[in-house]
């Protein structure tokens, strides 16, 4: 298991680099860091993940389909648009020296068609995956895909739709992420939606139910630690905290409050909750 730090409310989307703050993450006992993959070059990757290796961080990469770039839309020219994207964003990772990608890598988020997702989106989402799958296992990364709750998107918002979408799509870089604070909205039994699914799950991350510093909401910290032991867990628990710091970002994801505690204190608690609940699993 490795402990990671999402940087998608933190560190603005652009491939900069905070050498002091990535110092900060090794010493309080991190793995690595998560990256997110919006705009810029290739170049700023590669640069970004050169501070990353001279801080000894590893690191997971995360993308969003932006607008205009949407592979289940009915618009051609947005379908080619996000073939356009995820091969770059494959193509960033890979500079950035990423393990994988993740995210919400199946629609734009907050366009919705107000209705269940269709059989022909469904069938261009699995064209999509295909596509990306491919162009994946070129770069020797591997695709973790999140399923998002109701009020981001329409596609894919639990567990079990995703397992089926994957099933049927059956590329070997392609797999899922399980998100704490999604599965909190839409699972029945979080948990049981884990232990369910455990063959397909790639990738975690560890939000909490409002947000927040993990173990500050309602999500059950115990039983989820169990279960991952359980299935032999051995990959990324990426802490995923989002404030204010980045205001584009909190604007897009709907986040209204700030952490009084900061980046510090929440980025060392974050990791404690972490490494306390795993060892106190059993």
């Amino acid at each position: 298991m490795k402990i990671g730090f999402c940087a998608l409310s933190w560190l603005d989307a652009d491939g900069s680099a905070d050498p002091g703050w990535f110092a900060e993450l090794k010493a309080t006992g991190y793995d690595g860091l998560e990256i997110p993959i919006v705009r810029g070059s290739i170049d700023d990757y590669a640069r970004l993940g050169e501070a990353l290796d001279r801080a000894e961080l590893r690191r997971t990469a995360l993308t969003v389909m932006p607008p205009g770039k949407n592979p289940i839309s009915s618009d051609d020219s947005e379908r080619r648009a996000g073939f356009s994207h995820i091969a770059w964003a494959i193509a960033a990772a890979h500079a950035l020296g990423a393990e994988m990608l993740v995210g919400p890598i199946h629609q734009t988020l907050g366009v919705f068609t107000g209705e269940p997702p269709s059989a022909i989106e469904l069938a261009r989402l699995a064209r999509f995956h295909r596509h990306a799958g491919d162009v994946a296992a070129e770069y020797r990364i591997g695709i973790a895909v999140e399923p998002m709750n109701r009020f981001e998107c329409h596609i894919l918002n639990r567990m079990d739709a995703l397992a089926r979408h994957l099933e049927a799509v059956n590329h070997p870089s392609l797999g899922a992420l399980y998100d704490t604070f999604h599965a909190n909205i839409e699972e029945s039994h979080p948990v049981a939606a884990l232990l369910e699914n455990a063959h397909l799950i790639r990738h975690v991350h560890i939000s909490e139910s409002h947000r927040g510093m993990p173990g500050s909401g309602h999500v059950n910290w115990p039983a989820t630690f169990r279960a991952l032991k359980q299935i032999n867990y051995a990959g990324w628990l990426t802490v995923e905290v989002f404030g204010r710091a980045v205001p584009a970002f909190a604007a897009a994801a709907r986040v209204w409050r700030d952490l009084p505690e900061g980046r510090t204190v929440v980025c060392r608690r974050s990791y404690d909750h972490v490494r306390v609940g795993w060892e106190n699993a059993r």
